[in-house]
């Protein structure tokens, strides 16, 4: 037993080393939005700082601020403005997003009014030749609740969230889009960067103008868009140490090159 225990101490060292250095690692959670964005910033700062590991969860924004105030997360991602209740939170913005309609490529519906998408998601129309469409029911596709998705678009529509009745409640930018992509008749909201990009790897699916407003990026770049938001990573307090270099960096212009290739606007922009 006695010529066990150097082994077994050495065993116990070697654990302990192999533990990653809590100063060498980084947690973000939040929006799904923000989470692609992040993920390849992360990719890039870690690979100008070799040991240093950043892991990039999503769940949506109010997991971010949940876990950015618990201290779970060492920097929260949420894809809206901060609300008055968050004052304790710091909004550090790395880019901009616009919310876009999507229906699937075959519906020939090309433009909707913010008056005609609220009569589809308080089923006020409920078919698609009420809309100058081919005749087919609405399938309604909506975003689950905490996501700041829902809440931009519940507050451009000026709709509580009981006003709303969905077929399908979808959490994540790409569940929404698979949706509608599998399903001639629906309709859906999602981030405009994840539909642009989608639709450029052939995914059947498309934006929709919205009260006479192309949902592109250049949209909303200069502001014409309705509906658009700031991604964000927020820290509780000033942030210091390895989530300030994060930060810094995901505000550098290497950075923003990131942002613009996810059709999202940089935020120098």
């Amino acid at each position: 037993m006695t010529r066990l225990l150097p082994c077994l101490l050495l065993v116990a060292l070697s654990l302990g080393c192999s533990r990653p250095d809590p100063d060498l690692r980084l947690i973000l959670t939040g929006s799904s939005t923000v989470a692609p964005l992040a993920t390849e910033i992360a990719h890039h700062f870690e690979s100008e700082n070799p040991g240093i590991r950043v892991d990039v969860q999503s769940g949506g924004s109010s997991r971010g601020v949940a876990d950015t105030r618990r201290g779970l997360a060492d920097i929260g991602m949420i894809s809206r403005d901060l609300l008055p209740e968050e004052t304790d939170l710091i909004a550090h913005v790395i880019a901009r997003d616009g919310i876009g309609v999507i229906v699937h490529a075959d519906n020939p519906i090309q433009r909707l009014s913010s008056t005609q998408l609220r009569a589809i998601y308080t089923r006020a129309v409920t078919d698609w030749a009420e809309l100058g469409g081919a005749p087919g029911r609405i399938t309604v596709v909506n975003k689950a609740a905490g996501r700041a998705t829902l809440a931009v678009f519940l507050e451009h529509l000026q709709l509580r969230p009981d006003e709303v009745s969905a077929d399908v409640v979808i959490g994540e930018n790409e569940h929404g889009i698979k949706t509608v992509a599998g399903d001639p008749g629906a309709i859906g909201y999602v981030s405009i960067g994840a539909a642009e990009h989608d639709r450029g790897l052939g995914i059947p699916v498309r934006l929709v103008e919205l009260d006479g407003v192309t949902a592109s990026r250049t949209a909303v770049a200069t502001g014409r868009y309705p509906m658009s938001r700031p991604l964000c990573l927020v820290t509780h307090g000033p942030p210091a140490g390895l989530a300030r270099r994060f930060i810094d960096h995901a505000r550098s212009e290497s950075a923003h090159e990131l942002a613009a290739t996810q059709s999202f606007v940089p935020a120098s922009s």
